[in-house]
């Protein structure tokens, strides 16, 4: 049987089949490939009549080892910063594993989108190669700190390329830590790599450069795909914005809020949703204490007393709750009473931290004066009554705080709107759009 390597096209036929793709590996059963669609299929050697390499050339040179030439600019354009995270948008294939991996440069972006040259000057850099899904605090600050250097620099606008699995609290992270921030600051990502077919990353990264050129609004937004089709992306809040399914392209949506504004691909034409409030006062930076630790339970049935005692030590804790605001704390009969331990221990926890209620229904907004249970967990001292955030926004919100406040003020300033994250009225064209 011909000898393959990792990266090389291949075409295996299989009875009346046939497969083509780029080999992966293969082990004492089976040969590995990935096809044009980005899966991976393991075919049996047994059932293989026929091994065949269609192009000796590997795929690991086209990017790695090709050279780069310059991309000219025209400098009349507005200038958009590009700050290179790593995540989907900027991954491809890693063929020693058949996986998805961080591996573009800044360089290799505007190479692989040279569209972005004729809609502004795109200066672009790296300041992490990384999946979001390994985030920390730290690396928001990292973030943050970029985007203040852009703006000094004078960029007209930020665009952050990034993992689709933690993008939405990036968004809420950088809401809160870049105060009054005077120009947009687009957080984009894909959730197909950038060498696969039917990436999404293209329309999302020029949709949010569009914005950016042809809007006055500034704040940090999310642009991804509205729906499944390649033709329109939605601005969202970086507050209000959650990941809603694992794989789909219009995965992100608005939670409680409709989006910002609607960008047409084809188009280039931006429809304001709804107005944007300007930023007022000076803009700061605000980093997180890199060393907060803050909780996030949710409450469920058959919980114990003992889930929430590592929480003892945190800064903070984040309880998703049932309903408008309910958690497992009253016993009703014989076989409830863990429930009365489990209201002790929030008691004792909420003595000595800040403790704040978020839905875990995703939509609506928590009100516990209906029931006795939400009662109870404000007498406790347990924050977030008419709040209608996130739980992932509530976690990031309560980490802001506790690193740039008091306990007090964050008691105080917790159940306040600080950046659009907690709507005045609950509207019904707000749900699932």
């Amino acid at each position: 049987m011909v000898i393959l390597r990792q990266g090389e096209k291949v075409l295996l036929r299989s009875g009346q089949d046939k497969y083509e793709g780029v080999f992966v590996k293969e082990d004492d059963l089976n040969i590995f490939i990935k096809l044009k669609s980005g899966y991976n299929l393991g075919v049996s050697k047994a059932s293989i009549s026929e091994v065949k390499s269609v192009d000796n050339s590997r795929e690991e040179k086209n990017l790695e080892k090709e050279k780069m030439k310059p991309m000219k600019q025209d400098k009349s354009l507005p200038t958009i910063s590009l700050l290179h995270t790593g995540g989907t948008i900027a991954s491809r294939v890693d063929y020693e594993t058949g996986a998805v991996t961080a591996k573009f440069t800044p360089e290799e972006i505007l190479i692989i989108f040279p569209e972005l040259t004729r809609i502004a000057n795109i200066k672009s850099r790296l300041i992490s190669n990384m999946m979001s899904e390994n985030i920390r605090f730290h690396h928001y600050n990292v973030m943050a700190q970029a985007v203040e250097e852009e703006i000094r620099n004078g960029a007209q606008g930020v665009i952050i390329t990034h993992g689709t699995d933690t993008l939405h609290y990036t968004g809420a992270a950088l809401s809160f830590a870049l105060k009054n921030v005077q120009i947009p600051v687009m957080i984009i990502g894909s959730q197909r790599s950038s060498d696969r077919p039917s990436t999404d990353s293209a329309i999302n990264l020029l949709s949010a450069a569009t914005f950016i050129t042809k809007t006055s609004m500034a704040g940090v937004f999310i642009c991804m795909h509205e729906d499944i089709n390649d033709d329109k992306c939605i601005v969202i809040e970086g507050v209000n914005a959650r990941k809603m399914h694992t794989s789909r392209r219009d995965a992100f949506r608005p939670i409680n809020k409709t989006p910002v504004a609607r960008v047409n691909y084809a188009t280039k034409k931006v429809e304001v949703i709804r107005p944007y409030p300007a930023p007022q006062g000076e803009f700061t930076v605000k980093p997180f204490d890199e060393k907060v630790k803050v909780g996030l339970v949710k409450v469920h049935p058959q919980m114990y007393a003992e889930e929430l005692s590592p929480y003892d030590s945190f800064d903070g804790l984040i309880i998703e709750t049932t309903g408008l605001g309910q958690a497992q704390i009253i016993a009703f009969d014989d076989k409830s009473i863990e429930n009365e331990k489990i209201m002790h221990a929030l008691s004792r926890i909420a003595k000595k931290i800040p403790v704040a209620a978020s839905p875990q229904t995703i939509y609506g907004r928590v009100n516990m004066n209906v029931y006795s249970e939400g009662r109870k967990l404000m007498d406790l001292g347990v924050l977030g009554n008419y709040c209608d955030m996130t739980p992932e926004t509530a976690f990031i919100k309560l980490a802001w705080l506790i690193s740039n406040h008091s306990t007090q003020e964050v008691k105080e300033f917790y159940d306040k709107n600080l950046r659009g994250e907690i709507s005045e009225r609950s509207e019904k064209e707000t749900f699932l759009i």
